[in-house]
């Protein structure tokens, strides 16, 4: 219940943003909305947030005020993040859309920038404020400046553009590497010398990749210092190594490679051919590091065809980012292929180097997806490949997420492997483990297992069991699930018991053929499943002679006499009563039983 003067105020609010929405100013609004959140008056704290959005704010003006008081901004920060009121999730949620707004505004200002730039030569003690204002505008204004490095018109003050260009620190870097493909040579000379300058290890693979393909000897020369200055060891290493190293660096999130941390978005940068200047994609953060891995995996193919460990890294980067459930960005074009398509088209020794990346990772949405085009593609002896002392899919037996062990043990049955490997007992167990799945017993979503995905795995476990027991696979002995087989010729779901009993007939055991002549005579079961569980036993019996005991022979040999009989269930019985091949009284019998005379 609302106490009298709580729902007054509330009115007062109401009426305010009816009639004007400029009750107060937005400065009070603010500080009003982050007062009644931090005490937890969170039905005021959202009459507050909602004037401040009806009033249109500027969002630079806002942004400054969530500045001034960063206790309350961070108390704002933590609703969005775990509040239980979602209207007021919702509302704080714009409002800091609108702070993110205003420091991209801040930051980005085209004309702000562009004012800084024209003060760099200015003097010393302009240079010097411009250049801090210019360190704050970041990775935003390194199009500008080389805009102005490739005006003829600014010569006089390249000398001090040139000198500040270091200045603007790490942020540069993505932007800077990205236009080392622009083709003025006067530019790119400087782009070189401001990573040397700017010292970070992420500049060495593109440096690297200038001293081995650039055409000019000068701009090599100026690649080979920067190296240095950066790190000289480097110098020994290709460029395809050290973009598949910086690779790596992004695909671990590495900390020195973070996107600004003010932002709820981040930024990667591409030189446009056609107009000779630096494109901004925006991208969500959930998955840029992974984006950024695909990038330097792409730029380690360029310096090496040959280089097959950047394309395992790049399939698994696609299917981590992937993983997000994020869209994938614009760049990436209409009818851009899916991860799996890539993958499936990738061949098992990248698939493996990709598998051996996310069993170590224990990621087990990357280790799926690989097994998954592992089994579409491969066969015995490549989903055996061994990588250095590993045999990734082996591994897979034993991961740590039943999907992936299931897919896995899936992919091996499924290739009908000839030659023994120690792990076949995985392989049996993860089949008989899967089968028993049910939708019916998963209570919830849990990370990637559903009822969906229990269902569809069962059925496709029986499938491949099966199809290992037709053949009669010299690897894979289906015996040691002969329990779990038995039990899911009870199981609620028809194919399931269907299935069961198929691969029942192989298994030369009297368990196993008692256990299909149980579900064909249950009486509760389907009349379709007990015909196919005579049809069964009818295998069962041509493969391995009569293994039943009298009761079920009786049994079956009364369903056989009965003109009470369902026809077809009766003529299956029939069948699978004489593949038994029993001595011939009973056959007698039925015969005279008929006789009229």
């Amino acid at each position: 219940m609302h106490s009298g003067k709580t729902v007054a105020v509330i009115l007062v609010i109401g009426l305010v943003a009816v009639s004007t929405g400029f009750g107060q100013s937005l400065e009070q609004n603010w500080n009003d909305f982050l007062h009644y959140t931090t005490i937890g008056r969170l039905d005021l704290a959202k009459g507050y947030a909602q004037l401040i959005l009806q009033s249109n704010p500027d969002p630079v003006e806002l942004l400054a005020l969530s500045e001034a008081n960063p206790a309350g901004y961070t108390v704002v920060l933590k609703v969005i993040e775990s509040a239980s009121d979602t209207e007021l999730v919702e509302l704080s949620r714009r409002l800091r859309e609108i702070i993110e707004n205003g420091q991209l505004l801040r930051r980005a200002d085209a004309k702000i920038i562009v004012q800084e730039i024209n003060k760099l030569s200015q003097g010393e003690r302009p240079w010097y404020m411009a250049v801090q204002r210019l360190r704050n505008s970041g990775e935003y204004a390194i199009p500008h400046i080389l805009d102005a490095l490739a005006d003829p018109t600014r010569q006089n003050e390249w000398p001090n553009i040139i000198r500040a260009l270091p200045y603007i620190g790490r942020d540069a870097i993505r932007p800077l590497a990205a236009a080392l493909q622009t083709k003025n040579v006067a530019v790119k000379a400087e782009i070189i010398k401001a990573l040397g300058k700017i010292g970070y290890p992420q500049s060495l693979p593109y440096l690297q990749y200038v001293v081995a393909n650039d055409d000019s000897a000068e701009l090599r020369g100026f690649a080979k210092q920067s190296i240095a200055q950066i790190d000289p060891a480097a110098s020994a290493a290709s460029a395809a190594v050290l973009f598949f190293q910086l690779a790596e660096n992004y695909y671990y999130h590495a900390e020195s490679l973070a996107p600004a941390q003010d932002m709820s978005f981040a930024n990667i940068w591409f030189w446009d051919a056609a107009t000779g200047r630096l494109a901004r994609e925006k991208v969500d953060k959930k998955y840029f590091h992974e984006l950024m891995a695909m990038r330097a995996c792409e730029w380690a193919v360029k310096a090496d065809p040959r280089f097959g460990q950047a394309i395992g890294l790049w399939l698994a980067a696609f299917l981590k980012a992937e993983s997000t459930g994020v869209a994938m960005p614009n760049y990436f074009g209409q009818g851009h292929a899916t991860a799996m398509t890539y993958a499936t088209t990738a061949g098992p020794e990248y698939l493996h180097l990709a598998l051996v990346r996310a069993i170590k990772d224990g990621d087990a949405y990357v280790a799926l997806g690989i097994v998954e085009a592992l089994a579409v593609t491969a066969g015995e002896k490549s989903l055996l490949h061994q990588v250095g002392p590993a045999q990734p899919l082996l591994q897979a037996l034993s991961f740590n997420d039943r999907a992936v062990r299931y897919s896995a043990a899936i992919a091996i049955a499924a290739a009908g492997p000839r030659q023994r490997f120690a792990e076949s007992k995985l392989v049996v167990g993860n089949l008989a483990e899967a089968m028993g799945q049910s939708g019916q017993t998963v209570t919830e979503d849990s990370g990637m297992w559903n009822a969906q995905l229990a269902d569809s795995y069962a059925l496709r476990a029986a499938a491949v069991m099966l199809k290992l027991a037709e053949t009669r696979n010299p690897v894979i002995d289906l015996s040691p699930a002969q329990g779990a087989l038995e039990a899911a010729t009870k199981d609620k779901r028809p194919e399931i018991q269907i299935f069961a009993g198929q691969i029942l007939a192989h298994l030369d055991s009297p368990g196993a053929q008692r256990a299909i002549a149980a579900m064909a005579l249950a009486e509760t079961d389907p009349v379709p499943v007990r015909i196919a569980a005579f049809n069964s036993l009818a295998v069962s019996a041509k493969l391995n002679a009569n293994l039943l005991d009298n009761n079920q022979i009786d049994a079956i040999y009364s369903l056989v006499s009965s003109q009470q009989t369902d026809p077809l269930l009766r003529s299956a019985a029939a069948a699978a009563y004489g593949a038994l091949n029993l001595p011939s009284q009973k056959v007698k019998d039925l015969i005279l039983d008929q006789a009229k005379s």
